[in-house]
């Protein structure tokens, strides 16, 4: 495909980009809905049932860079193709598992095939689009990408009520069938020119210290953050990463020139997103549950109300180029991560009978604050890099999201645990139950519910009780990520340039790291 062809489809090629990631986005929130189904079909236990979610993500993300690599090395839009071949494959084994086990497997399988197509829908949209239509392509982007996460519990919800569990898995085939053909026709292939040969020890140390700290992040809340397992996941996955950033710096052949980190847009950037995933997905983690067990609201419903974050963010994300070209990045970023901190201010106002009205308002503020400040915090860092490494930048991007989404449920759900059970640990409710029901229903709101609705009339107290003591834990665990919120805040005013054209050049940045290291300019 010749240069004159790949910008007159530009845009048919975004198209196909954005119906790709929309498989990512819905992936793991359509399977949420569907986990009491499947935990009475397949007999999943508690732990089994947290890890048909966490093998999609630990395999997602830690292999992120990687894959980026890849697609660099070997071409993006092979990495695509192959991606979505391996996430269909995951996805059909996934539909017609048999057991708890063979669900992980198959899920663990489906985020590699994820892990394939993030990093290359981005890379190629930045190698496809001009810099001056980069920003709004991102916005785009972006936009999809929020709009996947909230379609995802709506289409389960109808899903489960008219098929059964499986179709939460089978309805990525179709989407994956007409990206795959789509791309052939209108994605043009591009790799980086002067590749060097793959980084396998650097693969090593990224994939296992990203694995292992995850593997601890999410352990912890059920284990406890002391528990010997977590900790020994915490330093594996430290030491790892630390000789990671050691071993980048010294061979020759680096899988992710760390250097670039020098550059205050670069790593402001990549601060600014883990924060307002960090302190977003931490915070979403809470509203889905206080919508179904507090108010009440079906699967379906659950999905139904978030509607308005999608909305907002599918209207908002696109314009976000145009407020970056009149206000400046800086204060672009620094205003949407604010206004995430005041929604998220807002929801600790949130009472048991809330109206749905109070709900939308806060949906509607998270939506604009993460659409204004994803999409220019996003180009900051595939701006900061040359465009023969896009595929390392867009992994970058990928892994601080999911690195931020993971602290954020981990630490704000275990803060939000502690305060629950500490509440309903002094409730005279618990006293009259058998030691069974007390202890499920002082484990967590869901489990509370269960309890009362089979205690009938007399349940009604303890569900009264659990629900007042869950969003008192949720009022305050919600400031922490309002407060994380505000510090990516403060992070885009002293890091990032006032305007794009003030980065500087990836190039030059090399050059002025190796010099400061006292290294020859001509050795890079």
């Amino acid at each position: 495909m010749d240069a004159a062809t790949i910008h007159d489809r530009r845009w048919w090629t975004l198209g196909v980009l954005c119906f790709s990631l929309l498989v990512i986005g819905m992936d793991n929130t359509i399977l949420n809905v569907a986990l009491p189904t499947i935990q009475r079909t397949l007999g999943a236990s508690a732990s089994q049932l947290q890890w048909i979610v966490d093998a999609y993500t630990i395999v997602y993300a830690s292999i992120l860079l990687t894959t980026g690599s890849l697609g660099d090395r070997f071409g993006r839009k092979g990495a695509l193709s192959v991606g979505l071949v391996i996430f269909g494959i995951g996805s059909v084994a996934s539909a017609f598992a048999t057991t708890a086990g063979a669900l992980i497997a198959f899920r663990a399988l489906a985020g590699i095939g994820g892990a394939l197509i993030m990093p290359a829908t981005l890379s190629i949209l930045t190698n496809v689009f001009p810099a001056h239509e980069r920003g709004r392509a991102i916005g785009i982007w972006s936009g999809v990408s929020g709009i996947g996460i909230v379609v995802g519990p709506l289409a389960g919800g109808w899903l489960l009520e008219h098929f059964w569990w499986g179709s939460v898995f089978l309805i990525n085939v179709p989407v994956v069938i007409v990206a795959l053909v789509a791309g052939r026709m209108f994605v043009p292939t591009s790799r980086d020119s002067s590749a060097p040969r793959l980084d396998l020890v650097g693969t090593v140390l990224a994939t296992g210290g990203i694995g292992s700290l995850l593997y601890g992040i999410i352990e912890a809340p059920a284990r406890g953050w002391g528990d010997q397992t977590v900790l020994v996941g915490f330093f594996a996955g430290l030491i790892a990463l630390a000789a990671f950033v050691l071993w980048e710096l010294y061979t020759d052949h680096p899988m992710l020139e760390v250097r670039f980190f020098r550059n205050r847009r670069f790593s402001g950037a990549n601060i600014a997103v883990t924060l307002v995933f960090f302190a977003m997905l931490g915070s979403m983690y809470f509203m889905t549950q206080y919508l179904q067990f507090v108010l009440g609201y079906s699967a379906m419903r659950a999905g139904a109300a978030l509607i308005p974050l999608a909305l907002v963010m599918m209207f908002v994300a696109p314009r976000s180029a145009r407020l970056t070209e009149l206000a400046g990045t800086k204060i672009v970023v620094a205003t949407g991560l604010s206004v995430v901190a005041g929604a998220l201010g807002l929801l600790s106002q949130a009472k048991v009978g809330s109206p749905y009205a109070f709900i939308a308002v806060v949906l509607g503020l998270l939506g604009f604050g993460m659409a204004i400040a994803m999409a220019p915090a996003t180009e900051s860092i595939m701006g900061s890099l040359p465009l023969d490494k896009a595929g390392v930048g867009s992994a970058m991007n990928d892994t601080t999201r999911q690195l931020g989404g993971a602290l954020g449920v981990a630490v704000l759900g275990s803060v939000t645990a502690a305060s629950y059970h500490s509440s309903m640990g002094s409730s005279k409710v618990l006293a009259s139950l058998p030691a069974p029901a007390a202890a499920a229903a002082r484990d967590s709101i869901g489990g509370a519910v269960a309890v009362g609705h089979q205690l009938g009339a007399a349940g009604t107290n303890l569900i009264a009780q659990a629900s007042q003591s869950f969003v008192h834990a949720m009022n305050s665990t919600v400031l922490i990520g309002a407060a994380i919120a505000w510090a990516g805040a403060l992070v885009a005013l002293a890091f990032l340039p006032a305007r794009p054209a003030d980065a500087v050049d990836p190039l030059e940045l090399i050059e002025e790291a190796e010099a400061e290291l006292g290294l020859e300019a001509a050795a890079a």
